[in-house]
């Protein structure tokens, strides 16, 4: 049996790639993160797992790594956002050239990035380009594509951009994924049993009501407030599924509740496409600040399996040469 894969994760978070990558067989020989709430969560969850709590922009080390296979991130969405300016290159935030450094640095045999639908806007066409010409000259063809969550069994629309970079000669093994061929379930199918934990008598009424899956679940920002589920237009889109979207709950709602109820943060946890037994760190504003900035692991399970096929189909093909 051949080795597992390795990769070098950027910007981990709470882990939504890291665990995709994990569910199709790839191994970490690290992950990078600069907030502390979600080091710790990683570290929960995985104490196997070798965390590195540091800004990326300062890492030092890199070449420690070397002779990983994948390097794997979610870098910065603010950056592209149509959320923010959109100043792409000129915001600080923006850590593609960063990253472009380290996969110089370890020329690893595939690079998978994942970021918001804002960067496939035309305003950033010339950055595309530059982020291409960058690595081809490194040996890497490159391309982007946008996944909706839903079409891989995540229960919200959360249209998402994979960037995907191989070493040219590995190129043409490698295919996108297909979406699933049975719809994903809708907000009422997916929450029910918890929010009927506590025996609440409207839970049958409420999910037909939750009756579509969830607008995309918005990363809640350090620079504004606590946990909602987002600016206006999606408070309304929550509303018509019966959800309060203002604030996140503590629990779900009591047997006698009347209302609107709200989401706990296992049930925005699930949403997301995190496994029930997942534990996010800190209280529930930066709990769900973890949850609401990942990369739903269904969706990156799905790109990472297309990857290994393709590395482990052009390594196979390597050995039998």
């Amino acid at each position: 049996m051949s080795p597992a894969l390795t990769t070098l994760e950027l910007c981990a978070g709470a882990g939504g790639e890291a665990l995709g990558l994990e569910q199709a067989g790839i191994e970490h020989a690290g992950l990078i993160e600069i907030d502390r709430f979600a080091c710790v969560t990683l570290r929960y969850n995985r104490p196997k797992w070798n965390v590195i709590e540091q800004d990326l922009t300062k890492l030092t080390g890199v070449s420690d790594f070397k002779g990983v296979d994948i390097v794997s991130g979610g870098l910065p969405c603010p950056p592209f956002s149509k959320a923010g300016k959109q100043l792409g290159k000129l915001d600080e935030r923006n850590l593609f050239p960063v990253a472009i450094d380290i996969i110089d640095e370890l020329r690893p045999r595939a690079v998978m990035i994942e970021n918001v639908r804002g960067i496939l806007d035309a305003v950033f066409e010339d950055y595309r380009k530059y982020i291409a010409g960058r690595l081809k000259k490194l040996g890497y063809t490159t391309d982007w594509k946008l996944l909706n969550a839903c079409d891989f069994g995540v229960p919200q629309l959360r249209p998402r951009v994979v960037f995907v970079a191989l070493q040219t000669a590995s190129t043409s093994n490698f295919e996108w994924p297909a979406p699933n061929k049975s719809a994903a379930k809708t907000v009422g199918e997916t929450l029910y049993d918890l929010m009927s934990e506590n025996g609440w008598k409207g839970a049958g009424a409420w999910k037909k009501r939750a009756d579509e899956i969830a607008p995309t679940i918005v990363g809640g920002s350090k620079k504004h407030g606590g946990p909602d589920l987002g600016p206006t237009r999606a408070k309304r889109a929550w509303a018509e599924l019966g959800v309060n979207g203002h604030t996140i709950a503590e629990t779900a709602p009591e047997r006698d509740f009347v209302g609107m109820p709200r989401l706990t943060v296992p049930m925005v946890a699930r949403i997301q496409g995190f496994p029930d037994d997942w534990i996010f760190s800190g209280k529930k504003t930066n709990a769900y600040r973890q949850i609401g900035n990942a990369f739903p692991p269904p969706v990156a399970h799905a790109v990472a399996e297309r990857l290994v096929e393709c590395l482990t189909a052009r390594r196979l093909f390597q050995v039998a040469g």
